[in-house]
């Protein structure tokens, strides 16, 4: 077995998640009139949808760029 390769695969999932949430966080403090801890705390489904198929943008953004 490679532990390069799986030492490569774990960096590049590290480095991922990490900039998951600093793009997560930029954004929340680009809206500063919406609260999306409060409003997912209050079960708003709309808001749950829409930072999930965010996730999924910058996900596909950031697989993209690291491969």
């Amino acid at each position: 077995m490679e532990w390069q390769i799986i030492a490569l695969n774990l960096i590049y999932t590290v480095l991922g998640v990490a900039i998951m949430y600093a793009s997560f966080r930029l954004f929340d403090r680009l809206t500063p009139h919406v609260s999306f801890e409060q409003e997912l705390k209050a079960g708003n489904i709309a808001v749950a949808i829409f930072i999930g198929s965010m996730f999924v943008g910058i996900a596909m953004i950031i697989s993209a760029a690291l491969n």
